[in-house]
């Protein structure tokens, strides 16, 4: 249904005439090349180049997926009546929109009744953000300009399309990656991404004597290797180095426990943010994105104020100075403090629109990456970097993983809306990072909260039942990526430990999903095939017939399930092992 061979553009400029510039388009089978020629002898502010438009030529029951701007923003449902994820682009970021169009990013596909499904996506991100915009009439391929100059008779290399209607849903998505890490191969890192983290126990009021318990306690799981000290450890958002009260003995010195214990210390930190009372900000605020008069343009002003802490203010990757500082914090986190491992959450604040950047020649993409460089060059070249709240398409060969879910929490409806997220994007996984799914939750915990004489103070526990727990485990095992888990270590039940050492086992090994309700996932292994059954349905059991042939077992309890008609209750799931006869087929 997407032709360009019958293609409409449109050149958006700002200032200067469009008559004088002229699109340039080079096909190469499924992959589209675009550049700018400008042969008037005056420069054009480049809008927007809209590169592709043409009918929508899918009826409005036409379902479809598409992938938002920033990492927790997804679309489906049909082009009818799209549904989102929580955090939307237009609602919570604020992006703007052309009115009378719905805006999704980076990728489309579309899944028409009776027919194959059709894939249209930009495979490059190097300057500019890419947009799909479409309505029941139109739909058009965008490419942001983000008011870059084009002198004269200069010309302006372009974001490229990829478009397939060959294969299936997988097949389309696994092309399409393969696409993207030509222009950009992502950091390769070998060894399993595991290990625990604190958020999920303690939130921002963790002290150092959690994390020295938790370390204790992961004795018991030898595959796990890193300690992942999140959000709270630090006296402010931007003053990365100078440690909270909750940490006497310093972050450098427990990291130094942490070796000792023979284990791999981890940080979090956001790199593009800094809150008002921050040093960083006090002493800096030139180096933050700045409001049409010239002051810090405030996180509140625009998208909003920040989960705490706000409202924030925006590291300006463009400004050689903030890029040094970036790169001494991480220097000093991985060579003194012997750090290297780091998950980047907020980075979507690095390549916010709007605003005013130090260099005005550079796009928000590029001082995003150019952000990101600086990162890299003081974490070091072989250090995991994990993206979280981040640009998506702008962190492609930056980060060794993605987070690509929402938080999780205890509670069935994030059970079930982060496996579909997650799910969505498992052909990313091992193509352009390693994705994380968020954390493994097996125990129900009481809230924590410390009060402010430095007593803890205890609220009610959740009330996750086992079936629930089930579909979780299922799903964390179904995504094959990162195996972090949330609980507190030192309360895990035998059956937990048993269930972390069956998941590590299965490590990097990804479900394969031909039915975009993901209600049924396999996974290859060496003794056959596993089968991920999800029942969704908050009422009502499911009914899935097991392969014929062979046995069939529990892939968590072990034991042989002689019934081939497999029956679901409602909020669970089952992983079943199915070993086909020698010299049969799974």
């Amino acid at each position: 249904m997407l032709n360009l061979n019958e293609s409409q553009f449109e050149i958006v400029t700002c200032s200067g005439h469009a008559d004088g510039l002229k699109l340039i388009k080079v096909k190469n089978g499924s992959d589209h090349a675009f550049h700018l020629e400008n042969a008037s002898g005056e420069p054009a502010v480049l809008r927007e180049v809209v590169v592709h438009r043409q009918a929508m030529g899918y009826p409005a029951n036409t379902r479809f997926y598409a992938e938002g701007s920033n990492m927790l923003s997804q679309y489906w449902g049909t082009i009818g009546q799209i549904q989102s994820t929580v955090y939307t682009d237009r609602l919570h970021y604020r992006f703007p929109v052309r009115p009378g169009m719905f805006t999704v990013y980076n990728l489309i596909q579309f899944f028409p009744d009776g027919g194959p499904p059709e894939l249209a996506g930009f495979t490059s991100c190097r300057r500019f953000t890419n947009e799909i915009r479409f309505n029941g009439k139109t739909i058009e391929f965008v490419i942001d300009c983000d008011n870059i100059v084009i002198p004269p008779h200069g010309t302006l290399e372009l974001e490229e399309l990829f478009v397939t209607a060959q294969g299936g849903r997988e097949e389309q998505l696994a092309q399409f990656a393969d696409r993207i890490v030509r222009h950009h191969p992502r950091p390769q890192y070998d060894k399993p991404l595991t290990g625990w983290c604190s958020w999920y126990c303690y939130g921002p009021a963790v002290r150092e004597s959690d994390i020295e318990e938790n370390c204790r306690a992961m004795k018991k799981l030898p595959g796990f290797r890193y300690v992942q000290i999140d959000d709270g450890y630090q006296m402010h958002m931007g003053d990365w180095l100078i440690p909270h009260p909750n940490f006497p003995g310093g972050v450098k010195e427990l990291c130094g426990k942490i070796r000792k214990m023979g284990l791999e210390p981890a940080l979090w930190a956001a790199p593009f943010i800094a809150e008002e009372e921050s040093e960083l900000f006090r002493r800096h605020p030139d180096w933050f994105v700045r409001d049409e008069a010239g002051k810090p343009l405030s996180s509140a002003q625009y998208s909003f104020g920040g989960w705490r802490s706000g409202p924030w203010y925006m590291l300006d990757g463009s400004h050689p100075d903030a890029c040094e500082y970036l790169c001494h914090v991480f220097r000093t986190m991985r060579e003194e403090w012997g750090c290297a491992y780091f998950k980047l959450d907020a980075n979507l604040w690095g390549c916010m629109p709007g605003g005013r950047r130090f260099n005005p020649g550079m796009t928000r993409t590029e001082a995003y990456r150019q952000g990101m460089d600086a990162i890299r060059r003081g974490a070091g070249p072989d250090a995991v970097i994990l993206g979280c709240n981040a640009p998506l398409w702008p962190s492609l060969g930056t980060c060794t993983a993605m987070r690509v879910t929402n938080d999780i929490s205890r509670r069935w409806d994030k059970f079930d809306e982060l496996s579909r997220e997650c799910f969505s994007r498992n052909r990313q996984n091992g193509r352009l990072w390693i994705n994380d799914p968020d954390c493994l939750l097996l125990e129900n915990l009481a809230t924590r909260q410390i009060l402010p004489d430095g007593s803890v103070s205890t609220g009610n526990r959740t009330a996750v039942s086992p079936e629930e727990f089930d579909f979780h485990r299922a799903h964390i095992l179904a995504s094959g990526g990162a195996l972090l888990s949330g609980d507190i270590l030192t309360e895990l039940r035998e059956d937990s430990l048993r269930t972390i050492e069956k998941l590590l086992q299965m490590y990097g090994k990804t479900a394969r999903f031909d039915d975009t309700e993901f209600l049924h996932g396999t996974i290859p292994v060496e003794e056959g095939v596993l089968h991920c059954y999800f029942n969704r349905a908050p009422l009502g059991k499911m009914f899935c017939r097991l392969p014929d042939g062979g046995t069939c077992a529990d892939f968590w309890s072990g034991e042989t399930i002689d019934d081939r008609l497999l029956v679901l209750p409602p909020r669970s799931a089952r992983v079943i092992l199915h070993e086909p006869e020698k010299g049969g087929n799974a």
